[in-house]
């Protein structure tokens, strides 16, 4: 099939044809750019022309960073995170749970008692009474934190009795009973659960979920989901219904199953890839669990959560770096982002196969990460850009977190969400959502990476506007970056002869409108593969 898509202002981000008026497309990829009757002539039978009726035309936005199955698993969950109280969160909690079976699981939530009335974390108890007797498992909005009630404390054996894991906390009140907080690892169990079929039937919500993410303009995503996702994402594709590019991450939990089977970073093909190994260094801001050099305000000796133990966290990162596996490491925290680079840093020192390491000029297969990149050391900035290290950083935390950054680190000296440091310093960025934590919409990312606002356009000026970024370098944000994060640069990310016919047709120029008007943009057209996989009729 040749395809001629017409009536459209092309962004290439191709430096030898960086705008085009017209895009041939054969199969699945690009055959050629330029005007409409000069292009004509590369076709070699039948073309279907496709009008984009005026479009600003982009490569695909593909997010480096999205829990696509949690995602699709919560389109029909709880969901409170615009609860202001805990009764406001409770009464959400009560009606939800009125519409299920009296032995279903109350999943979902997304709660966030920073944002409540009085900021107080919740118990069991008023969740017990509130869930009718069901398990409750729900997740704080960072995903840190697990409110749990009696029922599902029970179901997976949590008592007063269970010690604390290593990487996690059960919280307990004055008489060492669990309080139904799980933080970081002392909520894995539960988890599990959430992520099982007792959830649903993760295929068919993978369809809808996809259709969604289509909507928005994601042509590809990097999903760090869990071992059930792959398997649900193999299906789809066996069954040809998988319609969105999918580098899969490797769970923890599963590098040694990964390594035995052979996989490694970029095995596959342009539709499901292998991805790199996800590790956790610390917890999140919101939680109260990322690792900081200093403690938080008024919690005496907190200074977060090492998730996993710096040792482990450096031997893992050789482990998976030896079997030809990127390291994608979570830090949000000054401390956790600066242990990181260390045990990377201690890689590219010693390496056991030099051709295994990622460089600073991108030159070799591995592209180590470190996801979120929330809040580094000044002095971390150039060393991470000097390492190779590629940040996967989410544009819509910072402007999320602006309260929590405000008064959490007031007086900390640190680069947080140093977008425009660390483009200057040389780094790669690759953007994404972290969806279901934030919406999955990239264009709300872009507008936040270009002016530090929230959706309301507060405050004025942008928190801390010495690190917004242009247009231009927010959209590679979405494109170009996540390529090179996957080492797919040479077939996504641009529009030019030979690439993937991966691109989004948007309602209006983004160069052209108000920078505070970036996230209210409309997708008219979503192409994968030179395929039209969305379409709105509304414009």
């Amino acid at each position: 099939m040749q395809r001629l898509f017409v009536n459209a202002t092309f962004y290439t981000q191709w430096p030898q044809q960086p705008i085009a008026t017209a895009l041939l497309t054969r199969g699945e990829r690009i055959v050629a750019l330029g005007a409409a009757e000069e292009i004509r002539a590369h076709a070699t039978g039948p073309v279907e022309t496709v009008d984009l009726g005026g479009a600003f035309v982009s490569p695909g936005f593909n997010d480096a960073h999205i829990h696509a199955a949690e995602y699709a698993r919560e389109i029909t969950a709880l969901d409170i995170r615009e609860s202001r109280s805990l009764e406001e969160a409770l009464a959400g909690v009560s009606s939800y749970a009125s519409s299920l079976p009296a032995d279903a699981w109350i999943f979902g939530g997304r709660w966030d008692y920073n944002t409540w009335t009085v900021p107080t974390q919740p118990d069991r108890y008023v969740l017990d009474h509130a869930s009718g007797g069901r398990p409750a498992a729900l997740p704080s909005i960072d995903g840190h934190t697990i409110w749990a009630n009696s029922a599902a404390l029970a179901a997976v054996g949590i008592t007063r009795d269970t010690p604390d894991p290593v990487g996690g906390e059960i919280v307990r009140d004055a008489q060492g009973e669990p309080t139904g907080i799980l933080r970081e690892t002392a909520g894995d169990s539960l988890a599990a659960i959430m992520n099982s079929p007792a959830a649903g039937d993760l295929g068919q919500q993978l369809k809808e979920g996809q259709k969604r993410l289509l909507a928005t303009g994601l042509t590809s995503i990097h999903c760090f989901d869990g071992e059930d996702a792959r398997a649900a994402y193999r299906k789809l594709y066996d069954d040809g219904a998988l319609h969105l590019r999918v580098h899969k991450s490797i769970p923890v939990t599963s590098l040694d199953l990964a390594i035995d089977e052979g996989r490694a970073t970029g095995h596959g093909d342009h539709w499901l890839s292998t991805g790199p190994v996800k590790l956790f260094s610390d917890g999140a801001l919101g939680s109260h669990t990322c690792h900081m050099n200093q403690e938080f305000p008024g919690e005496n000796g907190n200074t977060g959560i090492e998730v996993i133990p710096f040792a482990e966290l450096s031997a893992l990162v050789r482990k998976g770096a030896s079997a030809g596996i990127g390291v994608a490491t979570h830090a949000i925290g000054d401390r956790a982002n600066q242990l990181v680079l260390d045990a990377y840093q201690e890689l590219f020192e010693n390496p056991l196969d030099p051709n295994l390491n990622a460089v600073s000029n991108g030159a070799t297969q591995l592209r180590h990460r470190i996801e979120h990149t929330q809040h580094l050391r000044p002095q971390d900035v150039a060393r991470l850009a000097s390492l190779g290290v590629v940040p996967s950083m989410q544009p819509t935390h910072c402007t999320t977190d602006i309260p929590l950054a405000s008064t959490l680190l007031a007086d900390h000296d640190l680069a947080s969400y140093a977008w425009r440091s660390l483009t200057d310093a040389g780094a790669v960025l690759a953007f994404g959502s972290d969806a279901p934590i934030e919406a999955p919409d990239p264009l709300y990312g872009i507008h936040a990476a270009v002016t530090r606002q929230n959706k309301d356009n507060a405050p004025d000026g942008g928190w801390q506007p010495r690190e917004r970024l242009s247009v231009a370098e927010a959209i590679a944000g979405f494109t170009t970056g996540p390529a090179y994060a996957s080492g797919e640069e040479a077939i996504k990310g641009r529009l030019r002869p030979g690439m993937l016919a991966d691109f989004v047709a948007l309602e209006h120029n983004p160069f052209d409108i108000n920078p505070s008007q970036l996230r209210h943009l409309k997708v008219k057209a979503t192409i994968v593969g030179g395929d039209i996989k969305y379409w709105n009729e509304t414009l």
